[in-house]
């Protein structure tokens, strides 16, 4: 099923935080910090996943990693615990700082933590979880890829991942309000309005590379009449690499900023943009670093919040969107939330022509962008392309029935799949569906 991490021969990539974070590692340090984490921070979860796997290989079919790399059994998921988790469970903590370079390097960047993997695991075995465990301890041991690492220092100075300053976020908000406002007379982008229905949330990209979509949301709301706001202090940014390099406690400080801007304002809810890592972050993960079963603030995806005002009849479209579609289906809130239904409804009602890619929903394959790994870098970039032939197959299947434009509801998803489409040529346009929206809606005069 896979040799052991320190019998692998894999072609070494040079990074400055993983080659300096081994550096400075000792065997005692490792075997100290494996066994805190596996003694104090896991249970009884970790302990029936090593045990029960009979490593029977159900799960590699799951694998775009696998599939895309012709089936090399190392890229089984079963593989990748037993070349880091279940060999440092196995030996207590006793490996070398060689075993840990490569774990770290497996962890971060030839996993994406998509859990298709899990579906087809006759145990339900969450290697996610695993791979995510296996990232803590590297955390702790400061052996993490350096991209990725910044994008998390970045979060811990400025409680978002882009390093906007709180000025230049107020000033790129009002820019988008003003904006927007030639086209639409008087429309406003609420800020800081106490006992809104909405709190509007959004990724550090946003407001740094992709400002047009705070534009069409605010479009989008003040079409429907939503009665929303967004936040001026920091708190806006729902993204968190935190939670993919392995820092729990920054997770849980930047969840919890968010969390409280929402209950300052005494906002019903939070709709949060179209990012699938962001929403994993504060609906399954950041909420239970901090101890609730859920988000003290009831939060809803931008998939759902367009379903609702569809099934309101509160926008109107003009005409259906013309060009032949796709959907590609993000792990986090399809796998993760079940809105796929809701993503087809919305395409649906925007979209002459829709096309499936085969398989879909669930079922879907991740963009491979996903879980971290885009962030980890230049240096990983095309490993990770070339680890998801199988998502260019897709597209290319579809792009032969006609399909002009491929519908991606997530940020990294965009990263990965531009990524993909360049590499293998596939000459699809990108879009969100907050940009299909904006462009088929009746806006007011």
């Amino acid at each position: 099923m896979g040799e052991p991490a320190s019998k692998i021969e894999v072609k070494n990539i040079k990074d400055i935080g993983l080659d300096e974070g081994v550096a400075r590692l000792t065997p005692e340090k490792i075997e100290t910090v494996v066994n805190d984490v596996i003694d104090n921070e896991t249970g009884a979860r970790l302990k029936v996943y090593v045990d029960t796997c009979v490593h029977c290989g159900l799960c590699s079919e799951a694998c775009h990693y696998y599939l895309s790399n012709d089936k090399n059994p190392i890229f089984a998921p079963a593989a990748k615990v037993k070349q880091t988790l279940w060999e440092i469970v196995e030996k207590k903590g006793k490996v070398s700082p060689a075993f840990i370079r490569r774990a770290a390097e497996l962890c971060y960047t030839e996993c994406n933590l998509c859990r298709r993997c899990a579906m087809y695991c006759p145990f339900g075995i969450d290697v996610a979880y695993m791979m995510l465990t296996m990232r803590r301890i590297c955390h702790k041991l400061g052996v993490t890829p350096q991209y990725i690492q910044d994008t998390a220092h970045s979060h811990s100075a400025t409680m978002n991942q882009m390093w906007v300053k709180e000025d230049e976020w107020i000033d790129t908000l009002f820019w988008q309000e003003e904006e927007a406002g030639e086209e639409v007379e008087n429309l406003r982008i609420p800020l800081e309005k106490e006992g809104a229905d909405v709190m509007y949330s959004v990724i550090g990209p946003e407001p740094k590379f992709r400002a047009q979509l705070i534009y069409q949301a605010a479009v989008i709301m003040n079409a429907a009449g939503v009665d929303w706001t967004m936040p001026a202090t920091p708190g806006w940014d729902n993204s968190d690499m935190a939670m993919y390099t392995g820092d729990n406690e920054m997770m849980a400080r930047l969840k919890k900023e968010h969390f409280e801007t929402a209950m300052r304002l005494k906002v019903k809810r939070i709709v949060m943009g179209e990012c699938g890592h962001a929403f994993r972050s504060v609906y399954d993960m950041g909420n239970r670093a901090l101890g609730w079963k859920m988000p003290p603030v009831e939060m809803v995806h931008a998939l759902e919040f367009y379903y609702e005002l569809f099934k309101a009849d509160r926008i109107k479209i003009k005409h259906k969107f013309d060009k032949p579609v796709t959907l590609h289906d993000p792990c986090n809130v399809i796998r993760g939330r079940g809105l796929h239904e809701m993503a087809r409804y919305v395409v649906n009602k925007t979209c002459a022509t829709f096309i499936e890619m085969t398989p879909n929903r669930e079922h879907n394959y991740c963009c491979c962008a996903g879980g971290g790994v885009i962030n980890c870098g230049p240096p990983f970039r095309d490993k990770r392309v070339v680890s998801n032939r199988v998502k260019a197959d897709q597209l290319s299947a579809v792009k032969k029935k006609g399909v002009e434009v491929c519908i991606a509801p997530c940020h990294n998803c965009h990263g990965g799949l531009e990524d993909i489409i360049h590499h293998y040529h596939l000459g699809l346009e990108l879009k969100f569906l907050g940009d299909i929206i904006y462009e088929i809606m009746e806006k007011p005069e």
